[in-house]
């Protein structure tokens, strides 16, 4: 499967690769299905990127990296509609917004991205926690991060998952392992 993206151009992915999100995510309830995108030109971000409109991709990361103390509790309607069960793996994304000044980024830490990897089913999950933003200030957090760990990019320090596509310069596909 290929997507014409206007960010990447032709992204390849096959068809495990949908992330099936069925409520779509907040503000965008009619986009149901994303692959994760891993650009080799990109070392921070890895991207949420739209397959129903090519025009759409969104920047995200593992709250972990800015965020050792970082906790999901999610709800029991929660859990229902990720169709999750205890022995099932699941991995959480933050929707990160880059202002024109990028030094004013920030992390939607209050709604993040659940991902069941097993099912591949995925949902934003507004967590009832009051302490947390969704606007959290990022930049200075993961620059301590480069400084701490120079010789590793942002993207290096995420956790492996299969559910990333990589994208070659050949444009032929790749899954992190």
């Amino acid at each position: 499967m290929v997507i014409q993206t206007s960010r990447f151009g032709p992204v390849m992915f096959e068809a495990d690769d949908i992330l099936n999100f069925p409520e779509g995510l907040l503000g965008f309830s009619d986009l149901r299905q994303f692959v994760l995108v891993d650009d080799p030109t990109d070392e921070i971000f890895i991207w949420l990127q739209s397959c129903e409109t090519p025009e759409i991709a969104f920047p995200v990361l593992e709250p972990e990296l800015f965020s050792h103390t970082y906790k999901v509790n999610l709800t029991k309607t929660d859990t229902e509609n990720l169709r999750l069960q205890a022995s099932e793996k699941t991995k959480y994304l933050c929707i990160i917004t880059i202002p024109d000044d990028p030094t004013q980024m920030s992390a939607n830490m209050k709604a993040p991205i659940i991902i069941n990897l097993d099912k591949k089913i995925c949902r934003q999950c507004v967590l009832q926690d009051n302490s947390l933003a969704i606007r959290e200030p990022i930049f200075t957090k993961l620059q301590q991060r480069v400084v701490q760990n120079p010789t590793m990019t942002i993207k290096d320090q995420l956790q492996e998952s299969d559910v990333i596509v990589k994208i070659k310069k050949d444009q032929t596909p790749d899954k992190s392992i």
